[in-house]
């Protein structure tokens, strides 16, 4: 296995990277809260699929020209704003993203469906591509044999991570499901949080620079 893999410093700098909270953690644990172990599964397992195009991005210098085109980072930047405030908004709607299954797994959502959010708020994050063409490439070894396999080999390992501590995240937050779905106005305001939170992360990426 290649030293960049195993490399403690590429483990310890992903860990802080996939822990710290962004739109996959928030989306995770609203799942979580809402539907339960099985939406959060889901929505781990959409979040770290969501990571796949900006892999792809990476190896084959597509994330450069979006570091490189004005024109074209501005255009995604906006659709994530865009889709983040729509997760904002079915967060605040009674049947909307947040909508509370009294058991858990029992309506709502398909599994299916849960994947497909996660999927779509991770891909509409320029700067994750960004992270990739920036951050990958330093823990490859500059007389490696085969460059893109450890690149391939780094991205899946940060896959895997980020998979597993959205898990556990996930069912932290539906261990504690029973104590929400039972509090109509704890339910309302984990609603208004939970959009509150899209809200902070749209504005935060509309200000964002390449």
């Amino acid at each position: 296995m290649s030293v960049a893999v195993i490399s403690p410093e590429f483990l310890l700098t992903s860990l802080v990277v996939v822990v710290a909270p962004g739109t996959g953690v928030l989306y995770t644990l609203a799942a979580a809260l809402a539907r339960g172990r099985r939406a959060s599964v889901a929505a781990a397992i959409g979040c770290t699929l969501g990571i796949v195009p900006h892999m792809v991005a990476a190896v084959l210098g597509l994330a450069a020209l979006l570091h490189a085109s004005a024109v074209l980072f501005q255009t995604v930047k906006l659709a994530g704003v865009a889709y983040l405030l729509v997760m904002a908004w079915q967060a605040l709607k009674a049947g909307g993203a947040l909508q509370i299954d009294r058991e858990a797994g029992s309506s709502g959502r398909s599994f299916g469906t849960v994947v497909l959010v996660g999927i779509l708020a991770n891909i509409l994050n320029p700067k994750l591509s960004l992270f990739f063409l920036a951050f990958l490439p330093q823990f490859v070894a500059a007389d490696a044999k085969h460059p893109l396999g450890e690149m391939l080999a780094l991205s899946a390992v940060f896959m895997a991570m980020t998979f597993a501590v959205f898990l556990l995240y996930g069912l932290a937050a539906a261990a504690f499901r029973t104590h929400v779905v039972s509090r109509p106005a704890v339910v309302a305001w984990m609603r208004r949080a939970f959009a509150a939170a899209f809200v902070a992360l749209g504005v935060k990426l509309a200000l964002a620079e390449r």
